[in-house]
């Protein structure tokens, strides 16, 4: 009997993150202690993090771990920065 997975892709801001500090994927997995290439496997959603992993990603970012990770995919940039645009004029 195959057993159907219930996992759920994990939608993640990790390169954006990286790429706004100036960071490669080397340098990134450096300091969280990882190989470079699980990098590359979280920014394209090819591995889920650890609990542990997720958490510390999230504090190097200096994020709460919902404003790196989510289970929905995260609104494009222009559009969370048009929202707030709207918001203040009103």
């Amino acid at each position: 009997m195959a057993v159907k997975s219930t996992a759920q892709a994990l939608h993640n801001r990790i390169a954006v993150l990286r790429t706004e500090r100036g960071l490669s994927r080397a340098q990134l997995a450096e300091i969280l202690g990882v190989n470079y290439q699980t990098v590359g496997y979280l920014e394209r959603r090819e591995y889920a993090p650890s609990l542990d992993l997720a958490m510390r990603i999230s504090a190097y970012f200096e994020l709460p771990i919902e404003s790196v990770f989510s289970r929905t995919p995260f609104p494009p940039i222009r559009t969370a920065l048009h929202r707030g645009r709207s918001e203040a004029s009103a």
